[in-house]
């Protein structure tokens, strides 16, 4: 999504480059090409405008260091100001109460009940809480259906009257079912219409006041520029709600909206989508978008997501199987699928400081491992466990199986086992650093 605004701001920058120092002159011209980056992007006029002057001040108002160039002091007071644009701090989700009751608002194809099933899986697998999805939209076509679907696809009970078309009575009585069995959160899914209409308003605001909800999340689709600014200061008048989720963020849009919508409604975004998958949900932290947006990646997200396909116990019995110099195939092929697991490969890439620009118009395709997949899964078990009987007949017919080439098969092997070395040389790297330290420990003693 930002991929044009990180363009901009990087020219904008490129102005500062070779001055010995920041003047009020010379960071006019970059300070006015920021603006125009940001208007470029949709942000509202007053957003780019007030964020414009902040910056300004700082960067006129700062000590420059002489280890510290004009650029990259410009580079740091931009990063800061873009995080507390955006609110500054992560803000959580308010789960207090028993079972804890979250309202999903917002307009027609906004992505509310793809939402509501994304919200569900992610409070199962990070918080360990039991959802009950509702279907309060009793207007759309298949609305309900599609609930449902979300709902097996998360393992998540969905609740559901198909007769009554009253949603007042249908959030309440789902509350009464969530109480009696057990839930610790009820998420209900609202109707929208394809434009704010009094209607509408006038049923979101009912199931407000019958079910007290613990927490209101207006659904926007980013992908809709300025008009989700207007939609949700429209919507907090009424609703007051808690949060902001921006759905569709990996949309080739201009990005306004993640910039202007805290500063419009003062309200945090809470959650942002980043794909259509039940998993391509993120919790929202300002500083690491700013990170994003400034091309300087996101280690703490790659790392986080790593830690969710981390298994303690496997990746003991991997470390004393490269100890051994015993790593094969078979573990070679689980790691891919831990990688696969963790989002799509471009995104994921791009959280690496310094590639997300080197790959941005690289066509990096999710299935960029089948080939690898292809020979390993075409080899024995004998060959996937000891690569060496692996001869040029066993070779031919694994090419064949696999659907590549015998070249392709021989570059896998060959990189395979220059990661087999590297691996052990680390692992007795560690071992040996273990060793001198326990030696010197025992001459103290």
């Amino acid at each position: 999504m930002f991929d044009n605004l990180q363009d901009r701001l990087d020219r904008s920058f490129q102005i500062l480059k070779g001055q010995g120092r920041i003047t009020e002159i010379n960071i006019a011209e970059t300070i006015k090409d920021i603006r125009r980056a940001l208007l470029d992007a949709d942000v509202n006029f007053k957003t780019a405008k007030d964020f414009t002057n902040s910056v300004r001040e700082k960067a006129i108002g700062a000590d420059v260091l002489k280890s510290i160039k004009p650029k990259e002091l410009m580079v740091k007071i931009v990063h800061d100001e873009l995080a507390k644009l955006m609110g500054g701090e992560k803000v959580d989700i308010n789960l207090e109460n028993t079972p804890a009751v979250v309202l999903i608002a917002g307009l027609q194809g906004s992505g509310k009940t793809t939402f509501s099933g994304k919200l569900a899986h992610l409070l199962k697998t990070k918080k360990n809480k039991k959802s009950l999805l509702v279907a309060c939209d009793v207007y759309r076509p298949a609305a309900i259906e599609q609930l449902k679907i979300l709902g097996e696809q998360t393992g998540t009970v969905v609740y559901t009257e198909e007769d009554n078309k009253n949603p007042v009575k249908i959030a309440k009585n789902a509350i009464e079912e969530a109480k009696l069995k057990g839930y610790d959160v009820v998420i209900v899914d609202t109707a929208g219409r394809l434009a704010v209409d009094e209607v509408m308003m006038n049923e979101i605001s009912n199931i407000k006041k019958a079910v007290k909800p613990d927490e209101i999340l207006f659904v926007v689709d980013s992908m809709t520029g300025q008009d989700a600014v207007n939609t949700a200061k429209t919507f907090n008048d009424r609703l007051d709600f808690d949060g902001v989720v921006l759905t569709k963020l990996d949309g080739d849009t201009r990005g306004g909206a993640a910039l202007s919508i805290r500063t419009v409604v003062n309200k945090p975004i809470k959650f942002v989508g980043t794909g259509e998958k039940h998993d391509a949900l993120d919790v929202f932290h300002p500083n690491r978008m700013a990170d994003r947006i400034l091309g300087m990646g996101d280690i703490v997200s790659l790392v986080e997501k790593a830690q969710e396909q981390f298994d303690e116990v496997e990746a003991r019995k991997l470390q004393k199987k490269i100890a051994k110099n015993q790593f094969d195939f078979d573990d070679f092929l689980k790691q891919i699928n831990q990688i696969k697991k963790m989002g799509n490969l471009k995104e994921l890439a791009g959280m690496i400081p310094g590639v997300g620009k080197a790959i941005k118009n690289l066509d990096i395709d999710d299935d960029s491992f089948k080939g690898i997949e292809a020979i390993i899964l075409s080899m024995t078990p004998l060959q996937r466990s000891q690569p060496k009987v692996m001869n040029g007949s066993r070779r031919k017919r694994i090419a064949k199986g696999s659907g590549t080439n015998i070249q392709d098969v021989n570059r896998l092997i060959k990189q395979f086992g220059d990661t087999r070395k590297m691996m052990k040389m680390i692992a007795n790297g560690n071992n040996m650093k273990k060793t001198m330290q326990n030696m010197k420990r025992r001459k103290r003693k």
